[in-house]
C-alpha cells in the first residue's frame, strides 16, 4: 500500500534540510538499507536508506530543494505495486490537491504561494509582468548572487525557477563578453586633468558557496563575533613522545600518529582538569562527566570535525581506529550529522604542513581549541646545558565565559606534562 516518505531529521537543530539527490529513480525497486536519497545539511551529507523493500512510486520534489523537516518528499509503495492515477494518489494521501504542486518552504525567505500559472511563453518561463514561481532556495542563491530573479527563465513545472536555473545564470555570468571590435582612434584630446581608469582585475573565476561553506563562515564569524577568546602557548619537548610512537607502532594493529598521541594527551589533561571539560549555556555552564574530543578534518568541501567519544577509556590505538575511520568517512562525504554533534574541545593540527604555531577559532559551542604546529629541532636548556630536542608549539583559543586564564593554565600544564612524559598516555 501506498505511503508518504517525509524528509528525515537527519540533524537534532536542523528544520529544514536540502534534497541533494535521488537514489533511486521513479518506478524502481529497492531492498531493504537501499539509499534512498543523500540529505544536506549545514554539517554534512546523507544518505538515507530505504526501511523495508519497496518501489519509489512518485517524486514530489527535484534534487537542490530545500524542504522542511516532516514534509513529504516521496511516495513509495509495496514490492511490485503500480502508481497508477497519480493526481488520485497523491489526493488520497492528502499531499495536494489534483493539479497542484507540493511547495517547499524556507524558514526566513518568506512563504510564496504556488500555483499553477496562466498559459506561460513557449520558452517554458512564466510571462513576465505577474507573479514570478521560484523555488524558496532559488530566490535566497539568487539574491546571494547579486541576480534579479525575475529575469531568469525557469526550467521547473510550470516554468517554475529552480536551482540550476540560478546556478545556470551564475555560470553565464562567469562567461567572457567577447571583445568589441576596435574602433578608430579619437584625435587626441586638449591638454588637461585625466582621471584614472578602473584597474583591470584580470581573469578569475567565482565559486558559488557550497552550504558547507555557509555554514562554516557564519558559524566562525559568530565565533569570533560573540565569543570572548583568549590564548595561552606553550612549548613542548616530544623526543619521548616520538620514541613512544614507534615503539607503539611496532606492536599496534592500527599505525599511530603524533596527532593521536595528542588527542590522549587532550584527555588526560581533560581528566586532570575536569573545569576545562565544559562549554557556556545562556543559563548555566553545562561540565561533562566523559571526554568528547573533536578532531579537524579538511575535506575537499570544507573542514569537519567528527566527535572522538569517551576517549579517556580508550587507548591509542583504538583512537588511532576511530579517527582514520572518519577520515574515510569524512572525504567520502559519509559522515553523519550526529558524528559533528558535541564534545567541549578541537584539536586542530596543521604540523604535516610545517606550520610551528597558529592559532585557530573556537567551534561553537566548544570552550576550546587547541592548535598544534609542526615538530621541529630546536637549542633547549637542560640541566645548565644547551642541547638539541624535538619540541612542538600548540596554541589554546579559549572561551573566556566559562574559563578562567588559571584553570586554562593549569589545564595546558597537564597537557604538557602529558605529552613530555607520555608514558601516561598508556597506563
Amino acid at each position: 500500500m501506498a505511503e508518504l516518505f517525509r524528509m528525515p531529521a537527519v540533524a537534532a537543530d536542523a528544520a529544514t534540510a536540502v534534497l541533494s539527490a535521488w537514489q533511486v529513480a521513479e518506478g524502481a525497486s529497492f531492498t531493504k538499507d537501499d539509499a534512498l536519497v543523500s540529505i544536506e545539511t549545514d554539517k554534512a551529507e546523507v544518505d538515507v536508506a530505504a526501511e523495508q523493500d519497496g518501489v519509489l512510486l512518485k517524486t514530489l520534489y527535484e534534487a537542490g530543494v530545500e524542504i522542511e523537516v516532516g514534509d513529504p518528499i516521496a511516495v513509495l509503495g509495496a514490492v511490485g505495486e503500480q502508481a497508477g492515477d497519480l493526481d488520485a494518489l497523491l489526493a488520497g494521501l492528502g499531499v495536494v490537491a489534483p493539479g497542484e504542486a507540493p511547495k517547499a518552504v524556507r524558514r526566513d525567505v518568506p512563504e510564496e504561494p504556488v500555483a499553477q500559472p496562466a498559459a506561460a511563453p513557449a520558452s517554458g518561463a512564466p510571462e513576465r509582468g505577474g507573479r514570478v514561481f521560484s523555488s524558496p532556495l532559488a530566490r535566497r542563491l539568487a539574491r546571494e548572487a547579486g541576480l534579479d530573479i525575475e529575469a531568469l527563465t525557469g526550467t521547473g513545472p510550470g516554468g517554475r525557477i529552480v536551482r540550476r536555473d540560478v546556478d545556470a545564470a551564475v555560470t553565464a555570468r562567469r562567461t567572457p563578453e567577447p571583445e568589441p571590435a576596435p574602433t578608430p582612434a579619437a584625435p587626441p584630446a586638449a591638454a588637461g586633468p585625466r582621471t584614472a581608469a578602473p584597474a583591470d582585475t584580470g581573469a578569475h573565476e567565482d565559486i558559488p558557496h557550497s552550504r558547507m561553506r555557509r555554514a562554516i563562515a557564519r558559524r566562525l564569524t559568530e565565533s569570533k563575533q560573540h565569543t570572548p577568546h583568549f590564548y595561552l602557548r606553550a612549548t613542548c619537548a616530544v623526543d619521548e613522545l616520538l620514541a613512544l610512537r614507534q615503539r607503539i607502532n611496532a606492536v599496534s594493529p592500527v599505525k599511530v600518529s603524533v596527532n593521536d598521541l595528542l588527542i590522549k594527551a587532550v584527555a588526560t589533561a581533560h581528566t586532570q582538569v575536569p573545569e576545562m571539560n565544559a562549554v557556556w549555556q545562556p543559563d548555566a555552564v553545562r561540565r561533562f562527566s566523559a571526554v568528547d574530543v573533536s578532531v579537524a578534518i579538511a575535506t575537499g568541501t570544507g573542514l569537519v570535525t567528527p566527535v572522538l567519544r569517551g576517549i579517556e577509556n580508550l587507548s591509542v590505538s583504538a583512537i588511532a581506529a576511530r579517527t582514520r575511520a572518519y577520515a574515510e568517512q569524512a572525504r567520502a562525504g559519509a559522515l553523519h550529522p550526529a558524528d559533528l554533534e558535541g564534545g567541549s574541545i578541537t584539536v586542530s593540527n596543521l604540523g604535516m604542513y610545517g606550520v610551528e604555531e597558529f592559532a585557530a577559532i573556537i567551534n561553537p559551542p566548544q570552550a576550546a581549541i587547541l592548535a598544534v604546529g609542526a615538530a621541529r629541532d630546536e637549542a633547549v636548556v637542560r640541566d645548565g646545558a644547551v642541547t638539541v630536542a624535538k619540541v612542538l608549539g600548540v596554541v589554546l583559543s579559549v572561551d573566556h565565559r566559562p574559563v578562567d586564564g588559571a584553570v586554562a593554565a593549569r589545564w595546558l600544564a597537564a597537557f604538557t606534562e602529558a605529552v613530555e612524559n607520555p608514558v601516561r598516555l598508556v597506563v
